[in-house]
């Protein structure tokens, strides 16, 4: 059976027998050019072997392209489970073809999951045959595979609903979505303006003040527990047309590790600055008196002074909007400020400002495809007062 087997830290040189302290403290000084990080997983077969091209595909994923752990760990999960099933087929994976893929895809729809015994979702299963596929591609611009039946049909594999169309069959017919299964495009659903204030109302500390820098700057939430204090106060956060009273461009850590920026207005900044004097200070001298480890640099940290969790505030955002009667997740915090701002910005533009609305939310969520951010125009949030008010008009116009 293939084993993930996590990289771990060096020991330290007093952590070892006498005989290798030397060679200990000699590799301790070593920088490699390019390390793999900490946790680094690395694939073995069952006979502990390792399984060197999937360990340099997330090399390149996780060192030069800079990945997320999250989407490090994703590929990582994907690889491991199909070179498991097809170590349990005696399949060569050079040797692997549709048909596998096929069966692979099979399974997964029919089976349920080993490891939370629930049946899997149309989008995982795409997600993972994509995974594959984009494994394979790989394999074949590295040179580790001259061709791949895998690859090279990326326009056979549209998983949004299309119209039916009548038109004479082609040969090809038969082969459209061979690996992915057909589903929804799934779209944004904001919340509405009552349920973020309900919802903000309900959250407790730091957690409330978390759902507001999303709901106000649109951050994704690995972005937003990367953000440090230092970056939210520092001088150079402040706008380039010296209104400081109005908002500050604070500079983040882009999704890829890329550079960005967001504008955060001065409401969420007096609100933050109360947050670090006030309940962030104490929850740090209560940890440094307790002999806690705690990172001083960090924005948000919990009561016992460690770091916020990506878990553990996605667990408490949904558990306080389903106390509220609806759904709530960290997503939906992200969303409801793409289309807040999209549907305001849509309306000066058409009152005649020269300004470009996808562009201008593009930049201020991140995106890197323009597609992306169209989503958000196609799911435009209305304001349950402002669709009373419409339905009322429309209703006093019809004759008894």
């Amino acid at each position: 059976m293939v084993q993930i087997i996590r990289k771990g830290a060096l020991p330290l040189p007093a952590e070892v027998p006498e005989a290798v302290r030397e060679a200990a403290t000699v590799a301790a000084t070593i920088r490699l050019r390019e390390p793999r990080p900490e946790r680094f997983p690395v694939l073995f077969t069952d006979e502990l072997r390792l399984l060197e091209a999937p360990h340099l595909f997330l090399h390149e994923h996780a060192v030069e392209r800079a990945h997320t752990t999250d989407t490090l760990r994703t590929y990582a999960e994907i690889l491991y489970d199909w070179f498991d099933t097809l170590e349990q087929n005696r399949i060569v994976w050079t040797d692997a073809g549709a048909a596998d893929l096929v069966a692979y895809r099979n399974r997964m729809l029919l089976e349920p999951s080993a490891h939370t015994g629930r049946p899997y979702s149309i989008r995982t299963i795409n997600h993972r045959v994509r995974g594959v596929m984009r494994f394979y591609a790989w394999a074949v611009r590295t040179g580790w595979l001259e061709a791949s039946p895998l690859i090279g049909r990326a326009t056979d594999f549209d998983v949004a609903r299309r119209p039916v169309v009548v038109r004479a069959s082609r040969p090809d017919d038969a082969e459209r979505d061979l690996f992915v299964v057909r589903q929804f495009t799934s779209m944004p659903r904001p919340l509405t303006t009552a349920q973020s204030r309900e919802l903000l109302a309900k959250l407790v500390p730091p957690y409330d003040l978390m759902a507001r820098w999303q709901l106000y700057t649109g951050l994704r939430v690995s972005e937003l527990l990367r953000v440090n204090v230092a970056d939210v106060f520092k001088s150079s956060a402040s706008p380039r047309s010296g209104d400081e009273a109005a908002y500050r461009l604070v500079e983040v850590v882009r999704k890829g590790r890329k550079p960005g920026y967001v504008i955060a207005p001065a409401s969420l900044l007096e609100e933050t600055s109360g947050y670090v004097s006030a309940q962030r200070l104490g929850w740090l001298a209560r940890a440094k008196r307790r002999k806690r480890a705690s990172d001083a640099g960090l924005l948000f940290i919990g009561s016992l002074g460690s770091p916020v969790s990506k878990n553990r505030y996605q667990k408490v955002v949904n558990e306080s909007g389903l106390a509220c009667g609806f759904r709530a997740t960290t997503h939906l915090l992200r969303a409801t400020f793409a289309c807040m701002m999209l549907a305001r910005l849509e309306g000066l533009a058409k009152q005649g400002a020269s300004l470009n609305p996808l562009l201008i939310v593009k930049v201020l969520m991140g995106h890197e495809h323009i597609e992306t951010t169209d989503r958000y125009l196609r799911a435009i949030a209305v304001d349950t007062c402002v669709l009373s008010e419409v339905l009322d008009s429309l209703l006093t116009g019809v004759p008894e």
